[in-house]
């Protein structure tokens, strides 16, 4: 399995294989063409309460990936997740993030359960 994590800042490779954007909003200063984006699962991201609380620098990184574990685990966001999995079997696969710090976000969870 070829899973990866990239900034929607950076410009799209071949290597990339299916972009998917895992950020529930658009990234700001970015055009859809420029993005290159071929999935926008929305439910696959945190919700907006995880995402408050975690950048109220109320909760460690830990802690964020445990409780966001917990929302995939939802009926919707598994079947999404599931999705993703038989794609990155077939192929690469890279999840999209405006975030500034891929490698503590949402998307580094989400790298490491497709990857198991």
């Amino acid at each position: 399995m070829s899973v990866r994590v990239r900034r929607v800042y950076e410009p799209p490779e071949s290597a990339d294989g299916v972009r998917v954007l895992v950020d529930r909003l658009w990234p700001r200063g970015v055009s859809k063409a420029e993005a290159h984006i071929d999935e926008w699962p929305k439910a696959l991201a945190p919700s907006t309460e995880l995402r408050h609380w975690y950048h109220s620098d109320a909760g460690s990184y830990d802690e964020f990936a445990r409780r966001y574990e917990a929302e995939l685990a939802a009926p919707e966001a598994a079947g999404l997740l599931e999705h993703l999995r038989e794609s990155a079997r077939s192929g690469a696969v890279t999840l999209v993030t405006a975030v500034r710090h891929p490698e503590e976000s949402h998307a580094s969870v989400l790298a490491r359960l497709l990857s198991a």
